[in-house]
Parts: structure tokens; sequence; C-alpha cells
């Protein structure tokens, strides 16, 4: 006889192994600083010199980019809510979001003005759609 299974969402923990970033080897140091700006930026490069020790793994460097702090592929990109986002630039975006109410959170696009805003939010709540960034723009500064 078959049993019948729950199809119930489990909920998965999600694990970030490192939140911070990881920076370039002396990036930002005195060894950087050319006419009052950084020459070495902090975005990641892997040290490929031969002597370098951050290649060669010393204790007390920064540390190595590696495949040992990827995400689980399951909660890749989830909000702690366990909503992915969904970037929306107008109304119909959000129609789109009909169906995955419980998987996708909407986020609206920075360069859509007040007015369309207002209608998008309006919409999502009519949907019962999540707007991460409900609030934004919507404030006058008389509010404030």
């Amino acid at each position: 006889r078959l049993k019948m299974v729950e199809t119930r969402r489990r909920k998965i923990k999600i694990v970030k192994k490192r939140t911070k970033k990881f920076i370039r080897h002396q990036a930002g140091s005195v060894h950087g600083r050319e006419n009052g700006r950084l020459a070495v930026k902090p975005s990641w490069r892997k040290p490929k010199g031969i002597d370098s020790c951050v290649r060669r793994r010393f204790r007390g460097q920064v540390k190595m980019v590696n495949i040992g702090y990827g995400s689980n592929k399951k909660t890749r990109f989830m909000d702690p809510d366990g909503k992915y986002r969904f970037l929306v630039h107008n109304v119909a975006d959000i129609d789109v979001l009909l169906m995955h109410n419980n998987t996708y959170a909407a986020e609206i696009a920075k360069a859509v003005s007040k007015k369309k805003r207002e209608a998008i939010v309006a919409r999502a709540e009519q949907l019962g759609l999540k707007v991460t960034n409900a609030g934004a723009r919507l404030q006058s500064e008389e509010d404030i």
C-alpha cells in the first residue's frame, strides 16, 4: 500500500558561512595610495605572486576565496523570510508574480517614479504580495 506523503514546504535553515566581503590583499594600505586616492581597489583578485603570503595561506593574512564558502543551492539568494527577490519596473511585472506570492517578494527598481510606485504597491496589496521596499520614495519631506 502507498502512504500519502504530506507535501508541505519545509523551512530550510539559511546558513551564511561568511558575511564579510573578501577584500584584495594590500587594498587601501600605504602601498596603494597615489595622489590621495586608492590605487589598489578592494574588489577581490587572486594573489599570484611566488612569495605571496596570502596565496601561501599564512596565519594572520586575509582569507582567500574558495568553494567551501559557497551557500546551499536551495537557500542561495534567499531572504531571511524564505522568499526570493523579484525586480519590478511596472504594474505588469507584478502580475507575473500572481501564482508565486509564497516564493517571491517584489522589489521596486531604483529608477521607478513615485506615481508608478504607488500603483505597484496598490496592485501588490490586491494580489497579497510582499514588497520589500514599499515605503521608498513615497514619503514627502513635510512628513519627515
